[in-house]
């Protein structure tokens, strides 16, 4: 690439086009996956999994060996490749209906094994490819296919912030939550996917970023307002941030 280059389409991606819906930021997080793979060198040996729900083809966008899990079980499926093939970079790619819902004990006895493989996590707060339903994600007061008049506190409790609850299980060594709504974001988000996989790399254990991320089409607004609603809305209850760091925790020690 020389100087006269200001973009680059894509890397670590094959050439088929995306089927998410507009305003959708799962393609954004998809090429930047991509680029930190292709970046760091692990492109060709990177073996990834594939979740249930609108990331489900995700196998068909990732120019690396891809693997499909049933409902919830990336990290368990994710777990046994990794043990076979210790020096390939492994990665689950996962929605929030899939891993903080069905698949949230996947997720907890990996990070609690230490498992060493990368968590990408796209939090949108609803259930995106089955219509819209409430997921453990959505937010109070949220309006979604099962909860039309809001989501309420009694009866369904409080949404569920994952990069916390996995902040206090031992075995997890990096936990970051980003977002992709601006350009300084999308940069940020790209070093906290270079710094899980490098974790990863060198052995140091469970790594997950989560994304705040959005959904248009279900949440009924237009893909502009959802950046905005994202901001407004999901970053105050999910704020952004580093919840566990390796290096930190050798510092402290």
């Amino acid at each position: 690439m020389n100087s006269d280059t200001v973009y680059r389409p894509k890397q670590g991606l094959t050439d088929r086009e995306f089927h998410y819906c507009p305003g959708c930021t799962h393609g954004i997080i998809h090429k930047l996956v991509g680029e930190v793979l292709t970046e760091q060198g692990l492109i060709g040996e990177a073996i990834g999994v594939a979740s249930v729900g609108c990331s489900v083809l995700n196998y068909v966008y990732f120019d690396c060996d891809m693997q499909q899990a049933a409902h919830g079980r990336a990290p368990a499926v994710a777990t046994g490749i990794k043990r076979v093939r210790e020096n390939h970079a492994v990665f689950t790619y996962q929605g929030d209906g899939d891993l903080a819902s069905i698949g949230l004990a996947e997720a907890v006895h990996a990070a609690h094994r230490g498992e060493n493989i990368t968590v990408i996590f796209v939090n949108n707060a609803i259930y995106g490819m089955t219509g819209g339903q409430m997921a453990p994600t959505t937010l109070i007061g949220q309006k979604t296919t099962t909860s039309p008049f809001g989501r309420e506190k009694e009866g369904t409790g409080e949404p569920l912030r994952v990069s916390e609850l996995l902040a206090t299980v031992p075995g997890a060594a990096y936990l970051e939550r980003v977002s992709v709504h601006d350009p300084k974001h999308v940069r940020k988000a790209k070093k906290a996917l270079e710094k899980a996989f490098d974790t990863q790399m060198k052995g140091k254990g469970f790594s997950l970023v989560e994304f705040i991320s959005t959904c248009p089409v279900n949440w009924g607004i237009q893909p502009r307002e959802s950046l905005d609603w994202a901001v407004e809305n999901m970053i105050p209850y999910y704020p952004l941030g580093v919840f566990k760091d390796p290096e930190k925790e050798e510092e402290d020690d």
